[in-house]
């Protein structure tokens, strides 16, 4: 199984690397799957798999992929899923 991690560019630092932040943690991602990286994209949110950026997703899916990865790992409580569902 594949796990990509949602996190929103900070930066560009190259024509195919930008900064993203995933969760706090923020590392140069490679864009070339995304056509390279340009100014634009400042604050647009990507799945990120293995150092490069696969897929553009929207701010609501990526807040709520991430949230669903915290609650798998430990790091949230399940209190607000379970709430919802009730």
């Amino acid at each position: 199984m594949c796990i990509a991690i949602p996190g929103k560019v900070k930066a560009i630092v190259d024509e195919n690397t930008a900064t993203i932040d995933m969760g706090g943690v923020c590392r140069d991602i490679n864009m070339a799957l995304m056509g390279g990286a340009d100014e634009s994209m400042i604050g647009k949110h990507f799945l990120v798999h293995v150092g490069y950026a696969i897929s553009e997703i929207s701010e609501e899916e990526s807040e709520e992929t991430m949230r669903l990865l915290k609650i798998m790992a430990g790091l949230e409580e399940i209190d607000s899923f379970e709430s919802e569902s009730h």
